[in-house]
């Protein structure tokens, strides 16, 4: 059954998401490009630094796609888009692949306006604070690295101009962090994220299968501590979460190796009970780079509808 909440679940979707996260690269690249000019003439460009952080006692390094107009434009600022990689994969998840040709060619076929797309670092920490302590990635994303983002960065920071996103544990990540911080974000979005409506029943003790236990548990506990999951479940987090005004976009596929888009119908549940606008989507496909790759567009294509145009985001008077 889709739901179980046996171990295998868990061994099943950390044994092979990093192994997902290996062939998005190659289907980013494979992909067919978005509707676009003949001739190629958007300046976007790239570029990879570190952040350094005193609450995780190390550099952190991410990756940002500045949009064409960024060096022509020294004075405009412009909407930020912070996205999140999935398990096994890392801040260079856009760069390194064809997803820069991919949000290249949307730029240059007009599909989307401009904005500057962040990618950190984000290991095997699903974006947030261990159950421990030991690792608390939540508190240097929001104290440590998106002020200095904003402050290297012309950015428009405020809730209307700063969406965030994601891959599987990124999407997972994406979606918690949006439902629980909603005066910072006006977006969100999520690629097959690896939501599940129940707490798994996972232990590293005397499995074959420990190292990868071990990565869920060094975050939520081993046993995992049902508590501490439930307060950071997206699914459970939107029961009460205050999210008036945010747009909200999520799918998955209907063949979803890991029973993720069973927890993805239960948050659109939640959202259409509470009668929260969203956009939720289950298209054919499983939990693979070919699937990513196929729905990363449609994506992009919502926080840039999100943003809306850049004249709608001058304050009055202007």
């Amino acid at each position: 059954m889709r739901t179980s909440t046996k171990p295998s679940l868990v061994r099943a979707a950390l044994a092979a998401s990093a192994l997902c996260c290996l062939f998005l690269a190659q289907q980013l690249a494979a992909a067919p490009r978005p509707s676009q000019s003949p001739t190629i003439s958007s300046e976007a460009r790239g570029e990879c630094l570190s952040v350094p952080s005193r609450i995780l006692a190390r550099s952190i390094p991410f990756c940002v796609l500045l949009p064409p107009g960024y060096a022509k434009e020294p004075s405009r600022r412009y909407p930020v888009l912070y996205f999140l990689h999935g398990l096994g994969d890392n801040e260079q998840m856009l760069l390194r692949s064809g997803g820069f040709d991919l949000v290249q060619g949307l730029y240059d076929g007009k599909e989307i306006g401009e904005f500057i797309i962040v990618t950190p670092a984000g290991y095997a920490s699903f974006f947030m604070n261990s159950r421990d302590g030991s690792f608390r990635y939540d508190d240097f994303f929001l104290q440590e690295f998106m002020p200095w983002i904003e402050k290297r960065y012309r950015v428009e920071a405020r809730r209307e101009s700063r969406g965030i996103g994601g891959i599987s544990m990124g999407g997972y990540g994406a979606l918690r962090m949006a439902f629980l911080h909603p005066q910072l974000f006006g977006s969100v979005s999520g690629i097959s994220a690896a939501l599940m409506e129940r707490l798994p029943a996972v232990s590293v003790t005397n499995s074959p299968e420990s190292g990868r236990f071990r990565i869920f548990g060094n975050v939520f506990g081993s046993p995992p501590d049902g508590p501490f999951w439930e307060r950071n479940n997206p699914v459970q987090i939107a029961r009460a979460a205050e999210l008036a005004g945010m747009k909200i976009h999520f799918d998955c596929g209907t063949q979803d190796d890991y029973g993720f888009d069973v927890g993805a119908q239960a948050l659109h549940d939640r959202l259409a009970a509470r009668h929260i606008p969203h956009e939720f989507h289950l298209y054919p496909g499983g939990h693979n780079g070919s699937y990513f790759a196929a729905h990363l567009p449609d994506s992009f294509r919502f926080h840039a509808a999100a943003f809306g145009p850049a004249e709608s985001r001058l304050p009055r008077g202007k």
